[in-house]
């Protein structure tokens, strides 16, 4: 898992910067720790090669070949793309603890890591659809 501590960000906007930036939903979720409704994402059913990358600031966070199909309606993956590319971080909101998914580069709020995935890991990093773009594989 990665580190708790704070990461140095590379990228760093205003809120107004942002709102500009992101549709309401990705800069509510991505910015306001929101969580988009489940089974919304088109990358739910998504299967080419390719990488999943930061919406906000076009990091790479997963590899396609890491994803899977979790059946809890949010896009999961097995692994970040390495150890670098995401931030944890204590959640206590909804009375139960949970580890929170930031993108390292830019503090961007992803999802959730569970320690109820497949192997390799054991992990399953369920992350918003609307805080990840899709570069496919030409």
């Amino acid at each position: 898992m990665a580190s708790n501590s704070k990461p140095e960000l590379s990228v760093v906007k205003s809120e107004a910067e942002w709102r500009d930036q992101l549709s309401q939903e990705a800069f509510d979720v991505t910015r306001k720790h929101a969580t988009e409704r489940p089974f919304t994402s088109p990358f739910n059913n998504e299967k080419r090669e390719g990488n999943y990358v930061c919406v906000c600031c076009n990091a790479a966070l997963f590899k396609g070949d890491a994803k899977f199909d979790s059946g809890t309606g949010w896009p999961s993956y097995f692994e970040p793309v390495s150890g670098a590319a995401i931030s944890e971080h204590s959640d206590n909101s909804l009375f139960r603890k949970r580890t929170e998914v930031r993108c390292a580069a830019c503090d961007a709020h992803l999802g959730h890591v569970f320690a109820d995935g497949p192997e390799p890991t054991g992990l399953r990093y369920c992350i918003n659809g609307v805080a990840l773009k899709f570069d496919a594989k030409a």
